[in-house]
């Protein structure tokens, strides 16, 4: 048995509430820290993104045909001298900016550029008609590929029919013009009335005839305009002139015939028209408030009969003396009914018959107000069909007026048209005139500035640019791409997240074998390694988490333990068969219970004979002391499973399992039972209630958060006492890019490298 020594130990687990203080003081320290280890795990990850992305915009810098751009300028808009001062056919431009603005589109036209083109005869130059260039050998290659495997499939294209020629080289000539006006550039220089033309060449040679070709093509069509514009001014001026002499003789003739088909009517003959419609608008007004009239007393009158109202609410009612009349009578018949109900019963024929006369007289008035309806609705309908006749004579009126005022209008037109011809003719005949004093136009409306020189170095592609703006996309991307995985990353790391996540202590780690990349694959046995290295790190690991478990509770010493975890292979029987060989050699009587039924590892790893075990003893076939087996090299008990084809389903729960933990507490200072994963068998969930102290193991950089969040929710619904948490499979070197450590891996190295 151990010894018991009293300990001061603190209440809190490790970096607890004893290290609270001291966290805002370091906050801003340590998300720096975060920053660089989280650089320090995606170092190869962000340093291939930027290498590739470089390389790929380095690759496509490299691989693009240089191009050359040269640039002439020319000055639109020149101070004029005008030799005759009229407004002549064909002036200087205005120096505003609309009009350098519309010069500059004029040089993107696409007639200016055929013209170029026609210059230049870039029809035959393969830079801007790629299909008089000649083909490369790899091109050659794959058209003989092409046309051989078409001749062995049988496939023959179809002779294409020929095209005219004419539709053929415009058709040629617009792709040029194209090209061209891809590789131009027309630019207002700020607020001048400079315009630079910037043309961009594989040739730089091109490029400066390109761009001095347009400026002078653009002057001589400007040249050519006025020269045209003159000629067909003086054309169209003539022609125009004597269409204008005839128009006036025509007008002039018309409007003298409608003067004398008019005679004295073309003053005015149709007052009496006037004054008529005058008299119908007079006569169609009172006859539609009349109407109105009439028609507001029926709407009235019908409204009020019927919302039932009293005879003395209706004037058109009172108006009436048949009504009146009934009701005097009514009034009577009344009085009479009082007097008579008065005297004697209802069913007295005085009293029968004065209440028949009452009802008479209703009836009267009822039909006395239906003919008063009716009066009124032949009032309306009488009151219409004169607004409706009124309305048809003022029309006819109307029509017979504009007939009448036509033939005046039409005279009106006929003479403003024949002076708009006088006066056309007048404004033609004076241009015309001063047309033929000028000797035309010999100055252009623009000149040139300055001509494009050969460029010397190519303007694209921008080499230093590009390589800079390449390296700035793969610093973004790769920052991107480390964010996106860091945020995407979900694994267990550290024990700051340990504890965050599972809200249990973190107890410990198992570090990463030498050489190898899991437990039970390893060349050498992390349980053989842990006698053969007894002063390891990974030893010394395994000493931590015994002290660890031991003293989770310090009221109470810890005698059954479960190791569980979340999924397989996590290294849990692994770490409980190498704690149960420590707690051994370090002179505690252990035993270690293999409790995962399906898969029996902690058996196997350990090499125990099978023949009887758990099972057999717990179903009363064997006993206790020989299903136990000893490891000779640390003194360690086992309680192995055999493998049996038929595997009860509550064998935990069962009182032999309970009586067994009795007895083994009663024997053994330490039990440790291996179980299955939490979150796959209910068998290990039933265990985890039964044990002083249940340690979860979670694999490093495997077991992602919400697995472990769920084995933690299933622990405290079975109100398991969790010693705290174990990581397992730690890689020493990569660990502190995830956490920090208070001593790096060089610095654990050199104090175990003679172990």
């Amino acid at each position: 048995m151990n010894k018991v020594y009293s300990l001061d130990v603190p209440p809190a687990y490790p970096r607890g509430a004893s290290q609270a203080h001291s966290s805002l003081e370091n906050e801003s320290v340590a998300a720096v820290h975060r920053v660089l280890r989280a650089v320090r795990r995606r170092l190869s990850l962000l340093v291939a993104v930027f290498l590739l992305t470089f390389a790929a915009v380095a690759v496509f810098t490299f691989q693009l045909t240089p191009r050359y751009t040269a640039t002439a300028s020319v000055i639109v808009a020149t101070p004029k001298q005008k030799v005759v001062d009229i407004s002549a056919v064909l002036q200087g431009l205005p120096a505003d900016t609309a009009t350098v603005d519309t010069e500059a589109e004029v040089l993107k036209s696409r007639s200016l550029i055929a013209k170029v083109v026609k210059r230049l005869d870039l029809i035959h130059n393969p830079e801007f008609n790629p299909a008089v260039a000649e083909p490369s050998p790899m091109q050659k290659r794959i058209k003989a590929i092409k046309g051989f495997i078409k001749s062995l499939v049988g496939i023959h294209k179809a002779e294409a029919k020929p095209v005219a020629n004419a539709a053929a080289e415009k058709a040629t000539l617009d792709g040029v013009i194209n090209a061209v006006l891809g590789r131009i550039s027309i630019n207002r220089r700020g607020p001048t009335y400079v315009i630079e033309i910037s043309a961009t060449s594989e040739n730089p040679q091109m490029a400066a005839d390109l761009a001095n070709t347009i400026a002078d093509v653009y002057l001589n069509n400007q040249l050519d305009t006025k020269f045209q514009a003159t000629r067909r001014a003086q054309e169209w001026l003539d022609s125009r002139v004597s269409e204008l002499r005839e128009e006036v003789s025509n007008a002039e003739s018309k409007v003298e015939a409608r003067r004398v088909q008019l005679g004295a009517l073309a003053a005015g003959g149709t007052t009496l028209l006037e004054q008529a419609v005058r008299d119908l608008n007079a006569q169609l007004s009172v006859a539609q408030g009349d109407y109105s009239t009439e028609r507001a007393k029926l709407d009235n009158l019908n409204t009020q009969l019927k919302e039932g109202k009293s005879i003395d609410a209706i004037p058109e009612a009172l108006a009436s003396a048949s009504i009146l009349e009934l009701r005097k009578q009514a009034a009577d018949i009344a009085r009479k009914k009082a007097d008579l109900q008065a005297k004697y019963f209802d069913t007295h024929p005085d009293v029968v018959r004065i209440k028949s006369e009452e009802e008479d007289v209703k009836r009267q008035i009822a039909a006395e107000l239906q003919r008063l309806v009716s009066s009124l609705e032949q009032n309306v309908t009488i009151a219409k069909v004169r607004v409706d006749t009124l309305q048809r004579r003022l029309d006819s009126a109307k029509a017979e007026l504009a007939q009448s005022n036509r033939g005046s209008v039409e005279l009106n037109d006929l003479e403003r048209d024949a002076e708009a011809s006088r006066q056309l003719y007048k404004e033609f005949l004076d241009r015309f005139k001063q047309t033929n004093e000028l000797e035309g136009i010999t100055d252009a409306d623009a000149l040139i500035n300055s001509e494009a020189p050969v460029p010397g170095s190519p303007s694209f592609p921008r080499t230093s640019l590009n390589l800079a703006l390449g390296a700035m996309l793969g610093l973004a991307l790769a920052a991107f791409v480390g964010l996106i995985t860091e945020l995407l990353d979900n694994y267990l790391s550290s024990p700051e997240e340990v504890e965050r996540v599972a809200g249990a202590p973190y107890i410990g780690q198992v570090p990463l074998l030498p050489a190898t990349g899991n437990f039970t694959k390893a060349k050498i046995k992390p349980a053989e390694y842990l006698l053969e290295k007894p002063h390891s790190g990974f030893a010394e690991a395994f000493r931590n988490l015994r002290a660890s478990i031991m003293f989770a509770d310090i009221d109470k010493a810890a005698k059954t333990v479960a190791v569980v975890s979340s999924m397989p292979d996590e290294g849990k029987t692994s770490m409980t068969y190498c704690l149960g060989r420590m707690a051994a050699m370090s002179g505690t009587k252990t035993i270690v219970i293999d409790g995962d039924i399906r898969r029996r590892q902690l058996t196997e790893i350990s090499g125990a004979p099978a023949e009887v075990g758990l099972l057999e003893y717990l179903f009363g076939e064997t006993r206790l002391a020989d299903a136990i087996t000893v490891d000779e090299k640390t003194g360690l008990h086992i309680l192995p499973l055999t493998d049996r084809k038929h595997t009860p389903r509550d064998v935990f729960g069962s009182r032999a399992f309970d009586a067994l933990l009795n007895m083994l507490q009663q024997t053994y200072d330490l039990i440790i039972i291996d179980t299955g994963p939490i979150l796959l068998l209910a068998e290990t969930r039933v265990v985890t209630r039964k044990v002083d102290q249940v340690v979860v193991c979670a694999r490093w950089r495997k077991t992602n958060r919400g697995i472990l969040r769920e084995t933690m929710k299933i622990l405290r619904d079975f109100n398991a006492n969790v010693a705290g948490v174990v990581l397992t499979f730690v890689d020493q070197r990569k660990r502190a890019h995830y956490a920090y450590a208070a001593a790096n891996y060089k610095a654990y190295a050199q104090y175990y490298k003679n172990d």
